[in-house]
């Protein structure tokens, strides 16, 4: 096989691993099957009316939320799952769930037609499919890590390839998610708002069925075939002991990051200003063409801060490259909060603002985050330790989404300027203390440095009396660690083997 044909089929692998990301997604992190629910939700609330006989606050908040339970299940089992039954099981469980329930949330439906019941089995297809989403992290997006570093990768693009396959991915499937909605409304109109919901949940299968077929052929990554502790009994205080620091570092600025702009029903307080700017261009119209097409617009600020941060993250690392992020979205942010009287009243500037705002937050955090926490662990705890700190983050989405509104409130409301900005300050102040923690915390990734941290953690765990003989699948025998070399070979026939 040619160097040329090497690289392809590598570049491939990674973005079968990441590419479900765009169909699984985080919840409320951008992508297709669960970004699409806030659209849903607004079909819904149409169609069937809000208050004691429709639509009731609480129903909307479940349904908009339950996934995100399902996703933390999802990212703590499947971590655990994908250490010790393997990256491919993991794959292709999470996204055979997504898929089938996917389509069982397209068909929800209640006894005798009750709305309740049909709210009822949507809310629970929407859990169990966010078991599915939340496994996708510590399996897709650690196995395309793993890749990244395979043989035809350049060096100094493993980590653009990485970013490109998941978070890049997940940006896509926000627009997309967004975009699908409307696509539909124009086809069936005002009086056929039922088909376009359906089929907007429906269509989530598509992707999810496409990726599964391509992972089919699929094998564990080389670094888990030769690293892994799938037959062995995992040595969780050595592990906590050699590496509590980066992780907590990573879960901390991950749950800050979440908390300032993920939360799980509107993106406080990032997703206040989309608001400020929709509201001001259509002048309050409610015309869901219009309110899905600005959501369109809104999704696509994020795409140019992933592609271009994508092509940076080689060069800077990403442990700069994040603290860049951090602190650029923090100086606009607090431009924003000192200039809202003055933008607000110049719609075209506040939209580019605001679009450079989000623009670095991808850039920085929400591109680097899930390449520091795939790669800054041994591979033997990868899905355990990338599922723990993305939890810890979905975790921080779910509490901002219940303090911001209160930080609001304190500010003095969303009909006044200091509780529209109010929020921004706190948002960019903690975007301050992101980028100190990963400075104090977050040690440096360099190429190739999964290969040379699985080395070292070797050495360490014989250091403590460890047999690292039993680590890896049987079929692959590791040798030359303590250059930080590796060779491995098939073990085809034992017994035929002549000692000298």
């Amino acid at each position: 096989m040619t160097e040329k044909k090497v690289a392809l089929s590598s570049i491939s692998l990674i973005f079968a691993c990441g590419t479900a990301l765009f169909s699984d997604g985080k919840q409320y992190n951008i992508c297709y099957a669960n970004n699409v629910i806030g659209a849903v939700n607004t079909l819904l609330e149409r169609i069937y009316g809000t208050g004691s006989g429709g639509i009731t606050t609480n129903y909307s908040t479940t349904l908009s939320s339950v996934a995100f339970a399902g996703t933390v299940v999802g990212m703590l089992t499947f971590g655990y799952l994908s250490d010790k039954a393997g990256r491919k099981f993991g794959m292709m469980s999470a996204t055979g769930i997504v898929a089938i329930f996917s389509g069982l949330s397209a068909a929800s439906s209640g006894a005798n037609h009750s709305l309740h019941g049909m709210l009822a089995m949507l809310i629970a297809c929407r859990f169990l499919l966010g078991i599915g989403v939340g496994a996708e992290y510590p399996c897709g997006s650690v196995a395309a890590s793993e890749q990244s570093e395979e043989e035809g990768i350049a060096k100094n693009s493993q980590h653009r390839w990485l970013v490109l396959a998941t978070n890049t991915m997940i940006d896509a499937g926000f627009v997309i998610g967004a975009f699908v909605p409307l696509v539909l409304y124009w086809i069936f109109g005002d009086n056929h708002l039922r088909a376009v919901w359906r089929l907007s949940l429906g269509l989530g299968v598509v992707p999810a069925v496409a990726v599964f077929f391509w992972r089919l052929r699929m094998e564990e990554p080389n670094r888990y075939k030769r690293d892994s502790m799938k037959h062995v009994r995992i040595p969780y205080r050595l592990i906590i002991k050699r590496y509590w620091r980066g992780l907590f570092g990573i879960s901390l600025v991950w749950f800050i990051y979440d908390f300032i702009t993920c939360s799980h029903t509107s993106r406080y307080p990032f997703g206040l200003y989309s608001s400020t700017v929709t509201n001001a261009v259509t002048g309050g119209n409610s015309s869901l063409t219009v309110v899905f097409g600005w959501s369109v617009v809104i999704n696509l600020f994020y795409i140019p801060g992933t592609v271009v941060g994508a092509f940076f993250v080689d060069l800077l690392g990403p442990k700069v490259t994040i603290i860049t992020g951090l602190l650029a979205q923090a100086v606009i942010g607090f431009i924003m909060s000192g200039l809202y009287t003055q933008l607000s009243q110049h719609i075209g500037a506040f939209a580019v603002v605001y679009g450079i705002f989000l623009s670095f937050g991808e850039f920085g955090p929400g591109n680097c985050l899930g390449v520091l926490g795939a790669k800054s662990g041994p591979t033997a705890v990868r899905g355990q330790y990338y599922g723990f700190a993305a939890a810890v983050g979905k975790i921080g989405a779910f509490i901002g989404t219940w303090v911001f509104p209160i930080i609001v409130k304190d500010f003095g409301g969303s009909s006044s300027a200091k509780g529209n900005t109010g929020p921004f300050w706190v948002g960019s102040g903690l975007a301050i203390l992101s980028a100190i923690v990963v400075y104090f915390f977050v040690t440096p990734l360099d190429h190739d440095g999964m290969k040379e941290e699985d080395a070292k953690f070797r050495e360490y765990l014989e250091a403590h009396g460890f047999d690292v003989s039993l680590m890896g699948l049987p079929e692959i025998e590791t040798v030359s660690y303590a250059e930080g070399q590796e060779i491995s070979s098939a073990i085809k026939d034992t017994d035929s083997e002549t000692k000298v």
